[in-house]
């Protein structure tokens, strides 16, 4: 039977699959066994059993499906037996089975009708369960009937038969076993408490030989991923959450609304909203009326606010919801409150009210909500109820105060959205509405809302309604207000803009004479301080840093203490790598605290420890970032800019310190939680998966690249892609990347430090090139014509890659010297460079893997690597193969594969195998690898060895073949002769033994 082609790849499901799969290897074995699999309508089961059926038939299984369709109380007789039985008779493979069973003629139409002769009816049965079983017995056999839910009567009672007296019957007497499996779908959701299909499913899970598989919703990655393979375009980020959201794991849901997507804003689309509505129209007249007022409550009511507001007596009421909840369209629990099952169920009930129904309702489930206790805790739903109704006024008080509730209890993105919809709604309402009293107005309004929209990691947003205010300031303003205004922005820009926000801070200092001295004055001068160091301006920061604190001390502003405090910490000679410079940031620190500014505090906690970082000081930084981190999260701060970066150098430090699986768990803990503009936060995960292979990394890092330009996305984007190209062996994607985000990186010509660590990276990736070349005898002049002149074209770029280098690292004008990070990156650089132009260098490889014995265990057994390459070639082949040795233990350990393959290439071509230093071998085998080649030596076959090592046969084969390759044998007996000649195995371990 043809199986369908699938246009996408089935998302997800792989737990799954991998059941049925066990199920249908068991089968094949002579073992019957039968699947239930149950789920919401539109969830995916016939996708999944399409997929297993497709794999079936591709390892010799015969599939035969049949369908039950939805004929009301009209239904036909055994309808998907029928179907089965007519595809048997149209395979030639079936003939001389059928053939021999002429009692189920009566189903093909061709024999007498046996559905009032209860004889007839058993005959019948047993007949079609004799001829599944010889189908059986000719091939195994899958059988498949979908959407039980509709299925007749009489096929409910054949179905009942076969699984429990029939063909899964175990056979006796000798009889052979039979090889039939049967899946049988059902959708969950219609089942309601009267179905048909209760008992019987009741009944039939109770059987040995039957087991129910219960399709849960997809993940909401799941459902991204469906919705990207579904479309053969880009789509925007926004878009895709929207679908992810709505469609709550269901992927017919997911696809329909990715249809409509472009088409329409908004709503349900018509196809997916009038299936919907279909099972809604067949409640009672009181149910349907019950459920139209909770779609206007939202997705979830309490039964004492639906009660008051559908105005049902309450019997009338409660029967109505015991139909609905008996329907599966409402779900209740123990809070008294009633929810729609799927949030696009309510969207369509919804969407189906009349204009005038529906604000009416909305209406009076404002006045009832105003009449409850605890006001702020239901002014979001006032102000939803109240504009839906069409009261502007009440709807902009509610969502003021609304905003209010979300700032108390640490819910940035809450509080920006309701200020939002407060600042859209201000120009529609009457002047004499208006509220009134400080803070207010529309420019403070819109002030307070970008700084929520910084707080919940909308950047870009919070620059935008920055801006907005700016060009809502008048000529006749109030100063301090249109400084504000543009040290807010200025802040806001810091990591978008350097030039912009230093000019809009610049603006914000003018404005506001210091004499005499004001709050607003001194935190127009602190940010000023910020936007100067990060445009490179030292002098003017320093000036003007020195100049306020005198003042915010005086002033008692205590937060801009201690942000100036911050400041000058990397201003002055205590930098925060020294000891004088951390006891600076403690203080901050605590002014900070006491102040209640949490941005500030999150500010001194990330100088504290990443302090700690450049100073190679790592372990000692993570007590610093997980006070931070702990901090943001009571706050709801989460997503803010400081406690982002926290999280970025939180991952950093494990990764560097080689503590790469728990940095993948801690990536994937915290990638739930991050705004989509805080992607970067999750770079080391990735730094990870490039050293491991994971091919997928470089495309998270481009995904940040399509993003409004972000300093620090831009940075780890660059690194990924960077590393990627250079192990890949491309080195003018590798130079391209690395230039390319230094120039984006660097503003009012001042370099980023990590200009360091990508140029050693690129130079990593020409300095290969370089050696490739030599090795090929490929020599000549820069200039020549022909391959001769490419090395000198390489040589050329490493020397312009490696002064960048050095030019980003040369000491400021405040002194600093690099630390011990900087000092190790640029120590690669140089090495990479000697390596390129004049070839490896033992003693500059022996001082790079020095340099980074700070902590980082990757970078260091990567210098180990190219330490060994250099030893090797000045034939110091004992210590070469030591620092062999360390580098695969540090491979295996952190399990990066492609740093193993490299280590076992250079062992291979070096023959540093032969080397003995302490009477071991360097084996170019893993550590599994050579437990097989031990047992190999002792004449086991590839069984035997999978039943000592427990793993199977065929993975034992994979092992041999490996062994095979890096031996460069022909035959297991050749690569056991290879092993003992090199030392690999003792020669002991023989088949004797």
């Amino acid at each position: 039977m043809p199986q369908p082609v699938f246009t996408t790849p089935l998302v997800g499901r792989e737990t799954e699959l991998a059941r049925l799969a066990g199920v249908l290897e068991r089968a094949r074995a002579g073992e019957s066994r039968a699947v239930l699999l149950a789920g919401d309508a539109g969830v995916g089961k016939t996708r999944v059993l399409d997929e297993a059926a497709a794999r079936a038939a591709e390892s010799g299984t015969a599939v035969l499906t049949g369908h039950c369709v939805d004929l009301g109380d009209v239904g036909l007789p055994y309808l998907p037996f029928t179907e089965i039985l007519a595809a048997v008779a149209a395979d030639e493979r079936f003939a001389p089975v059928l053939a021999a069973h002429h009692a189920v003629d009566r189903l093909l139409g061709a024999g007498p009708d046996a559905a009032g002769d209860a004889g007839g009816r058993l005959r019948l049965f047993e007949a079609v369960a004799a001829l599944l079983a010889d189908l059986a017995g000719t091939a195994p056999l899958l059988l498949v009937l979908e959407d039980l839910h509709w299925a007749d009567q009489s096929s409910r009672d054949l179905l009942r038969f076969l699984l429990s007296r029939g063909v899964l019957a175990r056979p006796v007497g000798g009889a052979p076993a039979h090889r039939l499996t049967v899946f049988g779908s059902y959708r969950a959701d219609d089942l309601h408490r009267r179905h048909p299909l209760r008992p019987l499913l009741a009944e039939l899970v109770r059987l040995p030989a039957v087991e129910r598989l219960e399709l849960q919703p997809l993940t909401d990655g799941e459902v991204a991923r469906l919705v990207r393979a579904r479309q053969d375009r880009p789509l925007p980020d926004a878009t895709v959450r929207g679908i992810v959201e709505r469609a709550e794991g269901n992927a017919f849901y997911a696809e329909e609304l990715l249809a409509a997507t472009g088409a329409r804003v908004g709503g349900v689309p018509s196809g997916l909203a009038d299936l919907l509505l279909i099972r809604v129209e067949q409640l009672s007249e009181t149910a349907q009326l019950m459920l139209r007022t909770a779609a206007v409550a939202g997705r979830r009511v309490e039964h004492d606010l639906l009660s008051r507001a559908v105005g049902l007596p309450e019997d009338e009421l409660e029967s109505a919801l015991r139909e609905a909840v008996g329907h599966q369209l409402l779900v209740t629990d123990s809070r008294n409150t009633y929810a729609f099952r799927h949030a696009l169920a309510r969207e369509a009930v919804y969407a189906d009210l009349l204009p005038g129904e529906r604000a009416r309702l909305h209406g009076a489930f404002a006045r009832l909500l105003a009449g409850r206790g605890h006001p702020a805790e239901t002014a979001a739903e006032r102000a939803h109820h109240y504009r839906e109704s069409h009261d502007l006024a009440e709807a902009l008080a509610a969502s003021l105060e609304a905003a209010g509730h979300a700032q108390r209890v640490g819910a940035p993105a809450e509080e920006l959205r309701h200020l939002e919809t407060a600042l859209d709604l201000w120009p529609a309402v009457d002047a004499a509405a208006l509220p009134t009293g400080d803070g207010t107005d529309r420019i403070t309004l819109t002030l307070r809302a970008s700084v929520a929209a910084a707080h919940a990691g909308e950047g870009h947003r919070a620059v935008a309604l920055t801006r907005a205010a700016l060009a809502g300031v008048g000529q006749d303003a109030d100063s301090e207000l249109a400084a504000r205004v543009r040290y807010t922005l200025a802040g806001n820009l810091l990591g978008v803009d350097h030039g912009a926000a230093f000019a809009h801070s610049g603006e914000a200092l003018a404005l506001i004479p210091a004499d005499p001295p004001s709050p607003t004055w001194v935190w127009a001068a602190a940010t000023h301080v910020l936007a100067a160091r990060q445009l490179g301006d030292d002098d003017t920061a320093l000036r003007v840093a020195r100049q306020a604190l005198p003042v915010a001390r005086e002033l008692r502003v205590t937060d801009a203490q201690a942000d100036l405090l911050i400041s000058l910490t990397g201003l002055e000679g205590g930098t925060r790598r020294t000891p004088q410079g951390r006891e600076r940031l403690k203080e901050a620190r605590e002014l900070a605290r006491r102040s209640g500014n949490m941005t500030v505090e999150m500010r001194a906690l990330f100088h504290l420890a990443i302090g700690c970082f450049e100073s190679g000081e790592l372990q000692e930084c993570l007590p610093w970032l997980a006070e931070g981190l702990d901090r943001a999260r009571r706050a709801g701060l989460q997503a803010a800019p400081y406690p982002l970066e926290m999280r970025y150098l939180q991952l950093l430090a494990m990764y560097t310190l080689g503590q790469w699986d728990a940095c993948l768990v801690a990536a994937a803990a915290a990638a739930e939680a991050l705004p989509p503009s805080g992607g970067f936060a999750l770079g080391p995960a990735w730094y990870v998966g490039v050293a491991r292979g994971d091919r997928t990394a470089p495309d998270r890092a481009r995904e940040l690249l399509r993003r409004p330009f972000d300093w620090l996305a831009t940075l780890v984007a660059g690194i990924v892609l960077t590393d990627d190209a250079a192990l890949r062996g491309d080195p003018r994607e590798a130079v391209e990347r690395a230039r390319t985000t230094v120039s984006a990186l660097s503003e009012g010509g001042r370099l980023p430090d990590a200009a360091v660590r990508l140029v050693a990276l690129a130079l990593s990736a020409v300095a290969d090139r370089v050696a490739e070349l030599r090795r090929a005898g490929r020599t000549g002049q820069p200039g020549q014509p022909g391959p001769e002149a490419e090395l000198g074209d390489w040589t050329d770029t490493a020397t312009q890659l490696v002064e960048l280098a050095r030019e980003t690292a040369a000491p400021g004008k405040a002194g600093a010297p690099q630390g011990p990070e900087g000092q190790a990156w640029l120590a690669r650089a140089e090495a990479e460079w000697t390596r390129a132009v004049s070839g490896p260098d033992p003693g500059v490889w022996e001082k790079t893997v020095a340099a980074f014995d700070y902590g980082d265990v990757y970078e260091q057994a990567r210098c180990r690597l190219r330490f060994a390459e250099a030893l090797l070639v000045a034939d110091r082949r004992e210590e070469a193969a030591a620092q062999a040795r360390a580098v695969r233990e540090s491979a295996d350990l952190l399990g990066a594969a492609p740093l193993r393959e490299q280590v076992d290439d250079l062992v291979r071509r070096g023959r540093l195998a032969d080397t003995r230093p302490s009477g071991d071998r360097l084996s170019p085998l893993t550590a599994r690898e050579q437990d097989v080649l031990r047992l190999l030596a002792l004449g086991r076959s590839n069984r035997l060895i999978g039943e000592e090592l427990f793993i199977t046969g065929k993975t034992a084969s994979v092992h041999v073949s490996n062994i095979l390759a890096k031996l460069g044998a022909a035959s297991r007996t050749e690569a056991v002769a290879i092993a003992y000649r090199e030392g690999l195995i003792p020669r002991q371990a023989s088949a004797s033994g």
